[in-house]
């Protein structure tokens, strides 16, 4: 394995403004772990206008170290105040908030910013290790293969993530049908237009993203949380002794390595590593009673997984280009602002941003490491800021960014739009997750399927014939009748069950 491309990746991070900007990241990142509801996601959304002013390689870094230092901030409200300042920081609640009670909120944090450092440097390791060979690899693909990969990665997102599947497979295709809104790139003709000129140049992803993931989160969080005010736990000292870190260990290193593997899956992500962890880790106990009371484990295995998560979510972005979550839908969207196509072509026509943001990660997770004990004091008061107070200075903050992009009054009517959506279906259960992914991936799905058809003659048996594309096309038939094959299996073996009731 060459290595000159990786150091020169480490002289780019450590140029001056890549570092200034990784630590804006982190900071940042921090932060929004810290105030409950808002999460990576928005605020990526938020801050994606931004970017057009910044290099490629710092604007990723930044938004990378946002992701990621989101992990570690989540943690600190899940101990404190017993309220996960992100999704995959719930699982830590149940023994780091019954830790705080004992007094040793201290020990809860330094044990989660350990595992965290833990898990992510060696997810960066594996990413670092893996990401080349799966891009070099990647290289045979064609549009027939990235037909089939789109496919897949909508299907994965909506059948595999969270939540009610009907409900995602919903938001994926009407964020397929949002995708086509605009002028066909093959034959000019416009589609779902209704007349209008802003609509014939189709509908901008920072729009989409700002009111989905931002607005729409900033609404939801005002009614679920207007003027509430929590008290947060004492924090003592922060370094956990000999005998914590003896019981953390082996849970730190199951953590990475299940965050590494289920992060780079479509559909996995910081939040299910974070679950898996804790299970794996309360089936295997001698005493799971522990688990829920206080159980130093509980805190070591979720954060080291979500970490990890994290991490290795970026394999199939960079390599794939693939997002395999919500947020690096989001982060798919950025490097495409900055003119950058994410995938196979990516550690060659841009080493300079892929081994940026691979190697940013190593210097953000030692910034983490160094910050995230100092400053839990920082924390503490920041969290005792009403959400009443934060919310109108975001939505401004949003509302500015979105008209600043292009200088237009209908960028922010559809930011509004989008926000309202976004509200109603997070009240309705539908995660705007799948939508964002759909209508990322979709014009590469049809401009590559459309292309293949060319290729195949119209004939469609030719994504089959081709050995990757059928393979990927198996995989997604697989995928969609796993769950009937379920339900199939569980009727099966609750109706013995209820013929020796009858």
């Amino acid at each position: 394995m060459d290595i000159s491309p990786i150091l020169n990746g480490f002289s780019v991070v450590l140029e001056p403004t890549n570092l200034l900007y990784c630590l804006i990241g982190v900071i940042i990142g921090m932060l929004i772990g810290v105030l409950p509801g808002l999460g990576p996601g928005a605020t990526i959304a938020i801050l994606l206008p931004i970017t057009y002013g910044i290099g490629p390689v710092s604007a990723i870094i930044m938004l990378a170290g946002i992701f990621y230092g989101a992990q570690y901030g989540g943690t600190i409200t899940s101990v404190l105040l017993r309220l996960p300042g992100e999704a995959s920081s719930v699982v830590t609640v149940f023994d780091g908030f019954a830790l705080a009670r004992q007094g040793k909120a201290g020990t809860a944090l330094g044990i989660a910013a350990i595992g965290s450092f833990i898990g992510g440097t060696v997810s960066i390791l594996g990413l670092t290790l893996l990401a080349p060979i799966v891009a070099g690899f990647a290289l045979d693909f064609g549009p027939p293969e990235y037909a089939a990969l789109g496919v897949l990665g909508v299907l994965l997102i909506s059948s595999v993530g969270n939540g009610n599947k009907l409900k995602a497979i919903i938001a994926a295709g009407v964020g397929l049908l949002i995708a086509t809104v605009g002028r066909d790139t093959f034959t000019g003709a416009e589609r779902f237009t209704f007349e209008s000129l802003n609509l014939a140049e189709g509908i901008d992803f920072i729009p989409v993203a700002m009111g989905l993931f931002g607005l729409s989160e900033i609404l939801y969080n005002i009614e679920e949380r207007h003027n509430k005010v929590h008290s947060p736990a004492k924090v003592g000292n922060v370094w956990p002794s000999r005998k914590d870190l003896g019981q953390a260990k082996g849970a730190i290193g199951r953590g990475s390595l299940i965050g590494f593997i289920l992060g780079v899956l479509p559909g996995g992500g910081a939040t299910l590593s974070s679950l898996a962890a804790y299970a794996l880790e309360k089936r295997r106990a001698k005493q799971p009673e522990r688990f829920g009371r206080g159980a130093v484990e509980g805190v070591a295995a979720p954060e080291t997984a979500n970490n990890a998560a994290a991490t290795s979510s970026f394999i199939p972005l960079l390599t794939l280009g693939i997002p395999a979550n919500a947020t690096m839908a989001l982060m798919f969207g950025a490097l495409l602002i900055q003119g950058i196509q994410p995938g196979p072509q990516l550690v060659t026509e841009h080493p300079d941003v892929f081994w940026g943001v691979i190697n940013s990660m190593y210097i953000g997770n030692i910034l983490l490491l160094i910050m995230s004990i100092p400053m839990v004091g920082v924390f503490v008061k920041i969290l005792r800021v009403r959400p009443g107070v934060l919310a109108p200075i975001t939505v401004l903050i949003t509302l500015l960014g979105a008209y600043t992009v292009s200088n237009q009054v209908y960028d922010v009517f559809l930011v509004i739009g989008f926000g309202l959506l976004g509200y109603l279906m997070k009240k309705f259960g539908f995660e705007p997750g799948p939508l964002v992914l759909a209508f990322v991936l979709g014009p590469m799905i049809e401009n590559s399927a459309r292309q293949s058809l060319l290729i195949f003659g119209g004939n469609p048996s030719g994504f089959f014939t081709r050995p990757i594309s059928g393979t990927v096309l198996a995989l997604v038939v697989l995928v969609a009748i796993l769950p009937l094959i379920r339900k199939a299996v569980r009727r099966k073996s609750a109706d013995p069950v209820e013929e020796k009731t009858s």
